[in-house]
């Protein structure tokens, strides 16, 4: 194939194993400590200039990571020491479509054996076709990524004026308004179960949920508002309930691991959920960002049953959490202020995962040379051009 080569993976770049480190010794720096998972804590010093690629080598195997900042490659990775004058970008694009994973050689603990990994063979492009290839890929992850940046400037936004008007009392007009032992006058003590209601419906698995999405608790995001992934209605077997788009989906077991999400589509999850929305609509950003705060979260967990698995109930429990309610006005004014953010926030969901798709689909097939680059003229995006 024009423009490519037969070779081994140590021709084109050489491994080196990670750092040790003790958990005494990773501080609170800005240098990020790159594990087989990724990211996992900071330091505040580094082993490697960036770029660099890292891949699992122990735990989470064959897992590739590329970082644009000098790092500290932990010991249960990987990293490419030597790029051979090849793309770094690519390299990480093309380590992925390797499936390192395979490669596993431990005999009880799965690992991943640097001087095994240089002997895979591969199709190698040059690296013209490597630049080209590279920028087709990268585009779509700055696409995704700068739709995350905004998906978080929208999250920090909504959860800001939420204090700021509820919590500091600075809502509009509040220079004018009488307050009562510190309190706003006119706003009341009341439960959850006033402005409302758990919404699940039971269901059992089959054909008649394939219109639906199954978002189990694994795959809901941790301190943000939409989940992190979705899996096929046809996962999901038993402890079924349905919720809408829109609903409130808050994680009743293990709720420290602070699991409340806006569902971004119609769908199924378990009973180790709460399905929840507003008696009235005007009250939903209130009510979505009373949820989202640490202290429902600490609530959840003081009424919680079991101690290995600690289980929040609706019944006489959660729905007994007592709130301070804004008045009617003052909902709707900030429903109004706050409902389209969070349904731009909810539009990226389905733009990044089809975007994501499409990238995924397109890896391979370039990787490999299925679709040729070498006649088109491409422009490099800005964080190829920043290299």
């Amino acid at each position: 194939m024009d423009g490519f080569n037969e070779t081994t993976l140590g021709q084109i770049l050489t491994f080196q194993r990670g750092f040790d480190i003790t958990k005494k010794e990773q501080t609170l720096g800005e240098v990020p400590i790159v594990s087989s998972s990724g990211i996992s804590s900071y330091h505040n010093e580094f082993k490697v200039k960036a770029p660099g690629v890292v891949i699992g080598r122990k735990g989470t195997l064959g897992t590739v990571h590329f970082i644009s900042q000098n790092f500290w490659p932990h010991d249960t990775t990987l990293w490419v020491k030597d790029f051979k004058d090849n793309d770094p970008k690519f390299t990480y694009y093309f380590l992925q479509t390797l499936h390192l994973e395979k490669f596993d050689t431990g005999s009880s603990n799965p690992t991943l054996n640097r001087n095994h990994a240089h002997k895979i063979k591969v199709l190698f492009p040059n690296i013209c076709i490597q630049k080209k290839i590279a920028a087709i890929l990268s585009a779509y992850d700055d696409l995704i990524e700068n739709n995350k940046k905004r998906i978080q400037i929208l999250e920090d936004m909504a959860q800001e004026l939420y204090k700021e008007w509820f919590v500091r009392f600075r809502f509009p007009d509040w220079e004018n308004t009488e307050f009562e032992k510190g309190v706003p006058k006119g706003w009341d003590v009341v439960e959850l179960k006033d402005i409302a209601v758990e919404c699940s419906k039971s269901t059992k698995a089959g054909e008649h949920l394939e219109n639906r999405y199954y978002l189990p608790l694994d795959v809901m995001s941790t301190k943000a508002f939409l989940p992190d992934d979705h899996y096929d209605y046809q996962e999901a077997q038993s402890s079924l309930v349905t919720f809408e788009k829109g609903e409130i989906i808050f994680g009743a077991m293990r709720p420290y691991q602070h699991k409340v999400n806006i569902a971004p589509f119609n769908g199924i999850t378990r009973t180790t959920c709460f399905v929840i929305k507003p008696k009235n609509e005007y009250v939903f950003s209130f009510l979505y960002l009373l949820l989202f705060q640490k202290t429902t979260i600490d609530y959840a967990m003081l009424i919680s049953n079991g101690a290995d698995r600690p289980y929040a109930v609706w019944n006489r429990a959660f729905e007994r959490l007592n709130l301070l309610l804004p008045t009617e006005d003052l909902l709707l004014s900030f429903n109004n202020l706050i409902k389209p953010m969070l349904d731009k926030i909810l539009s990226f969901y389905f733009i990044n995962r089809n975007l994501e798709e499409t990238k995924n689909e397109l890896l391979p097939r370039l990787i490999s040379g299925k679709i040729s680059v070498e006649d088109l003229d491409i422009q490099f995006p800005p964080s190829m051009q920043e290299q």
